[in-house]
């Protein structure tokens, strides 16, 4: 039995369908946006309806955008040799907080995972093996995530890549930093001796 109004209860639902919401969590944003003012809420409507009009996705990488190019494709600034290949479009916002990669992306948009029937077809891959063929890349970087899923994409990706004359890297995996060797599993230990470097 709902103690709430049916309009409210519907919020909380609405809010319920949000990944990692539950119904405590879905029930104080509901209460936020009800005792909001209604700039705010008429604000917060909006800034939802621009997003879901305006971006789409990259024609080239497949990362979200306003503007087809990316600002990311289109800066030719970047090392055009060089596609890290990653499974999210968040994980490209993950790679450019390091300052360290300046090379392009390529969003594959999932993770090969014949459980949940996701096969390659479902993923950008052909639209990645089209962007090789033109032979200005020189190196693909598998940025996946280092889960059963990620690893056999990546293994896939080695396998029809490799055949082109491009070479194909993998990010190391292993210790996060600041992180105690003592409460590292035999996993993400046996990942960082093989990805160890010479000093």
């Amino acid at each position: 039995m709902s103690y709430y109004s049916p309009s409210i209860e519907k919020l909380i639902e609405s809010f319920e369908k949000l990944p990692s919401i539950g119904n405590k969590t879905a029930a104080r944003l509901a209460f936020y946006i009800l005792n909001a003012s209604e700039e705010e809420t008429n604000e917060f409507i909006e800034s939802i309806q621009n997003a879901k009009k305006n971006l789409k996705y990259c024609s080239k990488c497949y990362n979200i955008t306003d503007t087809d190019p990316c600002p990311i494709c289109s800066n030719k600034a970047r090392d055009q040799s060089v596609i890290c290949v990653v499974e999210d479009v968040r994980d490209v916002v993950a790679m450019e907080r390091t300052h360290e990669f300046k090379g392009l992306y390529h969003v594959l948009h999932g993770s090969i995972s014949p459980m949940n029937g996701i096969g390659p077809d479902d993923l950008k891959i052909k639209e990645l093996l089209s962007r090789l063929m033109g032979g200005t890349v020189k190196e693909v970087i598998l940025a996946t995530n280092p889960r059963v899923e990620g690893e056999a994409t990546a293994m896939y990706l080695s396998k029809l890549i490799k055949p082109l004359g491009v070479k194909v890297t993998r990010i190391a995996h292993g210790i996060p930093v600041g992180g105690d060797l003592e409460y590292t599993d035999e996993v993400t230990l046996s990942r960082a001796l093989e990805g160890r470097v010479q000093l």
